[in-house]
C-alpha cells in the first residue's frame, strides 16, 4: 500500500477518506486470486470474527471456518465451555453444513424456534439418527403451534450420500449440486449409511466449490480463542491449548502497556508453534513492543468499530486507515503481521 506520487497525507485518515486506484493486472479471473493469509493462522481468506460475546460462538466458528476464515471465542467464556465449543467445531463436517434437528413428536412451536438458528429455512426430522422428513417455515404457517411436526412435515425426503461429496474429488460438489437442481430442491439432508450427517443447499454447494475451508493439521476446522490480561493468564491459556485451540488472542482495549507485555510473554512461552495475536494498538511503537514481547500478529484499532464509542466518550483512538498503514509497515519490517480490528 502506498500513496500516489505527489500525494502524502498531512493528517490521519480513515477508510472513508481514501480510494484504491485501479492499475494494470495480469489476473484473468477473480477465482485466480489467492487470498490465503501468510500469518500462520491457516486461514484461506483474510477474515476473522472478533471475540465479541453473542457474535463469536460455535455456530459462527464452524460456518466461518468452512469458508476459510476463523472466529475468536471471547475471553469471558469459561474455559470448560470453550473446550466444549472447540470439540463441537472440530467434530463438524468441513463441507456439509450442520442441520437443525427435530423429532417427529416435537411441536410446530419448537420447530419454528429452532429453524431460525440456521440459514436453511428448514429442519430435518430425525428418528433414531435417521432423517424421516423435512419441515420448513412455510409448513408451520396456519397451523396450531402445538401440532406435532410429523403432521406437517414432508416425509421420506430425498437425500444425498456423503460419499458423493467426500469421494467425488473436484466433481463431488458439482454432482451434489446437479442432484439438487435436477430435483428442484434447494435443500437436502446428507446421510452416511442412512444416518444423518448434515445438510447441503444449492448455495452451500456452490460456495464450498469456491472457498477452501480453514483446516488444522488433522483436517478439522480451525478455531481461535481470546484471553485477557488479568488473573492467571498463563493457566487459562494452557487450558485453551489443551482444548485444541489453533490461535490464541491476548486482548485488551489498550494493548500498549506493561501488563500486556507480561501476559504476552507468559502465553508465548507455552507453545512456540501456536500463533499468538496481541492488541489493540494504533502506532508503530506499540506494534514493535508487542512483537518484541512475543506476538506473531498485532491487532490494530482503538475505536473504529461500528458499535464502539471509545473515541466519542474519551477522545482516545486514531483513524483506522492511518493506524493500519503505520502498524502494518512496522510489522512487515519485523517479519510479522497485523489484523485490522473493526472499522
Amino acid at each position: 500500500m502506498r500513496f500516489l506520487p505527489g500525494h502524502q497525507a498531512t493528517s490521519d485518515l480513515t477508510y472513508g477518506d481514501v480510494f484504491l486506484v485501479p492499475s494494470r493486472s495480469e489476473v484473468a479471473s477473480r477465482f485466480d486470486v489467492d487470498l490465503t493469509s501468510p500469518d500462520g493462522t491457516g486461514t484461506t481468506i483474510p477474515l476473522v470474527v472478533a471475540n465479541m460475546t453473542a457474535v463469536a460462538g460455535r455456530r459462527m466458528a464452524e460456518t466461518v471456518a468452512r469458508r476459510g476464515g476463523i472466529a475468536v471465542i471471547p475471553q469471558d467464556i469459561p474455559t470448560d465451555v470453550v473446550a466444549d465449543v472447540v470439540a463441537s467445531v472440530k467434530a463438524k463436517h468441513t463441507v456439509v453444513e450442520s442441520a437443525v434437528v427435530v423429532s417427529p413428536h416435537d411441536t410446530v412451536h419448537t420447530a419454528i424456534t429452532l429453524i431460525g438458528k440456521r440459514s436453511h429455512g428448514a429442519a430435518v426430522v430425525v428418528r433414531d439418527g435417521r432423517p424421516v422428513g423435512v419441515v420448513t417455515e412455510a409448513d408451520c404457517q396456519g397451523v396450531d403451534r402445538f401440532t406435532q411436526v410429523e403432521d406437517v412435515m414432508t416425509a421420506d425426503p430425498s437425500t444425498i450420500e456423503a460419499s458423493v461429496i467426500e469421494d467425488g474429488g473436484p466433481r463431488g460438489l458439482e454432482v451434489a449440486f446437479e442432484q439438487l437442481h435436477a430435483s428442484r430442491r434447494r435443500f437436502s439432508p446428507v446421510t452416511r449409511d442412512g444416518a444423518l450427517v448434515g445438510v447441503l443447499t444449492r448455495v452451500g454447494a456452490l460456495r464450498s466449490s469456491i472457498y477452501e475451508p480453514a483446516l488444522d493439521a488433522n483436517g478439522r476446522l480451525r478455531v481461535a480463542a481470546a484471553v485477557g490480561i488479568n488473573g492467571d493468564v498463563k493457566a487459562k491459556a494452557a487450558e485453551l491449548l489443551e482444548a485444541g485451540i489453533d490461535v490464541i488472542v491476548v486482548d485488551t482495549a489498550h494493548g500498549h502497556q506493561r501488563k500486556m507485555f507480561d501476559a504476552l510473554g507468559a502465553v508465548r512461552s507455552l507453545d512456540p508453534q501456536v500463533p499468538v495475536v496481541a492488541g489493540n494498538v494504533v502506532t508503530a511503537e506499540g506494534t514493535r513492543d508487542l512483537i518484541e514481547a512475543g506476538a506473531d500478529i498485532v491487532k490494530v484499532g482503538v475505536g473504529p468499530g461500528a458499535m464502539c464509542t471509545t473515541r466519542m466518550m474519551t477522545a482516545v483512538g486514531r483513524p483506522q486507515f492511518s493506524a493500519v498503514l503505520e502498524c502494518a509497515a512496522e510489522a512487515r519490517r519485523l517479519g510479522k503481521h497485523v489484523w485490522a480490528d473493526g472499522g
